[in-house]
């Protein structure tokens, strides 16, 4: 679980480098949709989360998983807020609070389902 978390966390990175270099747009054209950035935004942090937390649970079996939850969501929350913010030193970004927020709902939501796998399967 460890690599598929650091591995996806690197797929977010490259995304994150293309959009700052501007040449990401002609790939995401299906986003074009009302709010596609938005869902884009909310599963792909939803999605790192969820990796991240079930990488915990197995790298640190005695821990409490509430904790760990929410220690690793803070974090994800700084991260993910100091990426939007840096959006504004980009001619080709755009700093949004929709993003922004959709990207914590999808670390809220996919971190209790984390919580949940953990629970269901003794992670």
């Amino acid at each position: 679980m460890k690599y598929l978390a650091v591995g996806f966390a690197l797929f977010i990175l490259a995304v994150i480098v293309a959009a700052d270099m501007g040449v990401i747009g002609p790939y995401l054209k299906w986003l074009t949709f009302f709010g596609g950035d938005k869902l884009g935004h909310f599963l792909l942090f939803g999605m790192l989360s969820l990796f991240v937390n079930l990488a915990l649970f197995q790298s640190l079996p005695g821990r409490d998983p509430t904790r760990v939850v929410v220690i690793s969501c803070l974090i994800l929350a700084l991260v993910i807020g100091a990426e939007e913010l840096s959006q504004n030193i980009f001619s080709t970004r755009t700093f949004s609070w929709l993003d922004l927020t959709a990207s914590y709902l999808g670390v809220a939501l996919f971190s209790l389902l984390s919580l949940k796998i953990r629970n269901t399967h003794k992670l």
